[in-house]
């Protein structure tokens, strides 16, 4: 979207922006009864079904993956019941399948995935770069700026293949450390989540460990062939500017609450 000369992803602020919003709007109903349907989990799918309506109209598969996954763990930690966890589980998979299916060329990059040697020059090509440069790679890369792969040969190489460039210039030993990397930001989010103060600070915090997490894992499980390229970027790592603003802006509030958490 560009707005008086300048661009932005309106999906990267959305992330933001619904974590906060559905933290107020669980942490408000607290008291009540959240473990009924219409009480709690129907007035909750208003929010997440208008973001969901949102990036359908783009559309923006990865994105809508990763605002699923957000609502659907911010509810479980809120206290939902399982079984309607369940059923919304059921019908956010209902509604990707739907999406997905919608368009022949996401249906072929949802299954290229699978066997990309079958099409190494068409919809299989940016999977198979992306091997080459793990693969030559090796343990500890060619150097620092010595990939090959970079130069007009890996598609999106700043910002969705980024992973695939780590590993050609550092080897697995760097991929396997920036993999652990994450994890711990999670796992310190995850602290961070359990020992704030209040309802809010809890599920934000854990609203934004989902988000990092599971975009993480969206991007790299691409770049080694275990999940289909959704065109997401790496948190922290890619180029961009509003997604790294964004997570730069989630990181921040994390801190926030993270200098009013209690002992755990």
């Amino acid at each position: 979207l560009i707005f008086s000369g300048v661009s932005f992803q309106p999906g990267e602020i959305l992330k933001i922006a619904l974590i906060l919003f559905l933290a107020g709007f669980l942490e408000a109903r607290r008291n009540e009864p959240l473990q009924t349907l219409w009480r709690g989990i129907i007035p909750f799918l208003f929010p997440v079904g208008v973001s969901v309506a949102l990036l359908a109209a783009q559309p923006d598969v990865g994105t809508l993956a990763i605002v699923l996954a957000i609502s659907f763990g911010m509810v479980i930690v809120a206290g939902a019941r399982m079984k309607h966890i369940a059923v919304l589980v059921a019908c956010g998979a209902l509604v990707f399948g739907l999406l997905v299916a919608s368009a022949p060329y996401r249906v072929e990059r949802f299954t290229t995935f699978l066997h990309p040697e079958l099409d190494p020059q068409g919809a299989g090509y940016q999977i198979n770069q992306s091997f080459l440069a793990l693969g030559t790679g090796g343990w500890f890369g060619e150097g620092v700026g010595h990939s090959r792969q970079k130069f007009q040969y890996l598609p999106e190489v700043a910002s969705d293949s980024i992973f695939a460039i780590v590993g050609e210039e550092l080897g697995f030993v760097a991929t396997a450390g920036l993999v652990l990397l994450i994890l711990l930001v999670w796992f310190r989010l995850l602290r961070i989540a359990r020992a704030a103060p209040d309802a809010f600070g809890r599920l934000t915090a854990f609203g934004i460990g989902t988000w990092f997490l599971v975009q993480s894992f969206l991007n790299i499980g691409a770049m080694v062939g275990l999940l289909p390229i959704t065109g997401l970027p790496l948190p922290f790592v890619s180029h961009g500017g509003t997604a790294l603003l964004s997570a730069l802006a989630a990181a921040g509030i994390a801190a926030r609450i993270s200098a009013y958490t209690k002992p755990v």
